[in-house]
């Protein structure tokens, strides 16, 4: 412990300490940002100085209108379409999100690091070569003791792949979430008018949708879509779709549900780049309530502000980056190709140039325009200008697919450990849950205590095809961990111990 009766240390002026370039340039910026940002108001100062001038010599407005007839008309006719343009920019319902939950599955469905080694290796399907590849992806995933998988994989030998074990870790990932969800917001099922759900690699029939149509005894007139094939983006594509179905349809609420099948999934041959998705998968579902109704705002988290999609599907090497196919013996498992990191940088810089005149401040607008003029039509050997979402940004989600992913993210948007910290520790307790992950990641945010009034959230997804999805939330209050209505946080009773360390390999103890 440091000696507490130590002298005091001396005081030092500020004026008396000379500023470092670094300090320097920090002034330079923050004064750049201040006049761009305001740069219309300071233009307007000596316009209205001038107005204000010759105020005295200017005809009045009668006598204008009197010489020029048609100058009425044109005033009206500007001011009418002034008008209708307020209108129609005020006329789409605002959309708020009252709350999420997601699903934590008993201590029952722990895979520890070891015990994912000892199902691999337990039917005997797997070569030596192909279990050691496992262990080396297992030792470096970032991957921590405490993910979840299906006991039907981890306790039975040989594993059942059946569809009623699929339908069992499936519906109860999905009704828990939605369990939770409902008991926090206090809300009827039959006020719920829209129903959108996601699973890209279960689909059976009846749909996933029907299945909670049926648990929850929805209305019959309940607007419901199952979206499937659309990877672990999809998540967020569902929430674009409810969007736009509560612009339609007033006074609502809309269910949206993420989740993944890891039953039917695994993947028991040697092809190397399907054995990938059985290190990264792991059980987790996400429960989210979107409402239009006004009344709503006040007691809801947020306000959805932004959705950016991007598809890169035209592109031969993009649609075959994650792709479902046979093997050599004709075992279904699920490819990830070499390419795939390349692929998802492309994917993430064409959504962030559209995300970024809707966010960022008017001066990182500026400077990324003039380094793309620079570059692109002057053709000068300029690195192009990588925005400082941070200005935009309190919060970041960015989908947890993997070491590798959230490593590429933290570089290419320059973002610090704080800002990725919710990614990487989602990845360490709950493994890759697929589209559920944003929210797991916004749930650990919450149970952190740091999302207060105002805050700007960004989720960011990736997925197959190969897509890039983008939704912007902005809080409208201080979200208190402690309440009683956020004792279904799946971190609630664990925060305390986190963040922890995840270091860059961590060996499997045989």
């Amino acid at each position: 412990m440091k000696n507490m009766s130590s002298a005091p240390p001396k005081t030092v002026h500020r004026s008396s300490v000379p500023l470092t370039p670094s300090v320097k340039l920090k002034y330079v910026k923050l004064g750049y940002h201040y006049l761009a940002t305001n740069s219309v108001y300071l233009l307007l100062i000596p316009l209205i100085a001038v107005t204000l001038t010759n105020l005295p010599s200017i005809p009045s407005l009668l006598e204008i209108c009197n010489q020029n007839p048609t100058l009425i008309l044109a005033v009206a006719s500007i001011s009418l379409s002034l008008i209708l343009a307020v209108h129609v920019a005020r006329s789409r319902r605002s959309v708020y999100l009252l709350d999420f939950a997601c699903y934590k599955p008993s201590p029952a469905h722990f895979c520890s690091r070891e015990l994912f080694m000892e199902v691999s290796s337990a039917p005997g399907e797997f070569t030596e070569d192909s279990l050691d590849f496992q262990r080396r992806i297992m030792e470096k995933s970032g991957y921590g003791q405490m993910t979840y998988a299906p006991t039907g994989l981890l306790t039975k030998s040989p594993p059942d792949q059946s569809i009623a074990a699929a339908r069992e870790e499936t519906e109860a990932a999905i009704f828990g979430a939605i369990d939770n969800l409902l008991e926090k917001v206090g809300v009827e099922v039959r006020e719920i008018g829209v129903l959108v759900v996601n699973s890209s690699m279960f689909n059976p029939t009846p749909s996933l949708s029907a299945a909670i149509v049926n648990r929850y005894k929805m209305r019959g007139n309940v607007l419901s879509y199952n979206l499937g094939g659309m990877g672990c983006s999809a998540g967020l594509i569902s929430v674009d779709l409810a969007k736009d179905l509560l612009q339609v349809h007033p006074h609502t609420y809309a269910l949206v549900v993420s989740t993944e099948n890891i039953t039917r999934n695994w993947y028991f041959g040697n092809h190397r780049p399907m054995l990938l998705t059985n290190c990264l998968f792991r059980i987790g579902a996400a429960a989210i309530l979107l409402t239009n109704r006004p009344s709503d705002r006040r007691r809801s988290k947020y306000q959805l502000r932004h959705t950016v999609r991007t598809h890169r599907g035209a592109s031969d090497k993009s649609y075959r980056c994650v792709f479902q196919q046979e093997d050599d013996r004709n075992i279904i498992g699920i490819s990830l190709s070499k390419e795939l990191m390349a692929i998802a940088g492309e994917a993430l810089k064409t959504n962030i140039t559209t995300l970024g005149p809707l966010v960022l401040p008017v001066a990182e607008q500026a400077l990324f325009l003039a380094t793309l003029v620079a570059k692109k039509l002057l053709r000068w050997k300029v690195k192009a200008y990588v925005p400082d979402f941070k200005l935009a940004f309190e919060h970041f989600c960015i989908h947890a697919g993997g070491r590798g992913v959230l490593d590429e993210m933290e570089k290419s948007l320059e973002l610090t450990d704080r800002h990725m910290e919710p990614s990487r520790m989602t990845l360490y307790r709950f493994g890759n849950t697929s589209s559920s992950s944003v929210w797991y990641e916004l749930a650990y945010i919450e149970a952190k205590g740091r999302v207060r009034k105002r805050d700007r959230v960004w989720q960011i997804g990736f997925g197959s095809g190969f897509k890039c999805n983008s939704v912007v939330w902005r809080a409208l209050r201080n979200v208190d961990p402690n309440c009683e209505r956020e004792k279904k946080n799946p971190w609630r009773d664990e925060i305390d111990g986190f963040p922890v360390h995840v270091p860059k390999v961590a060996p499997i103890l045989s």
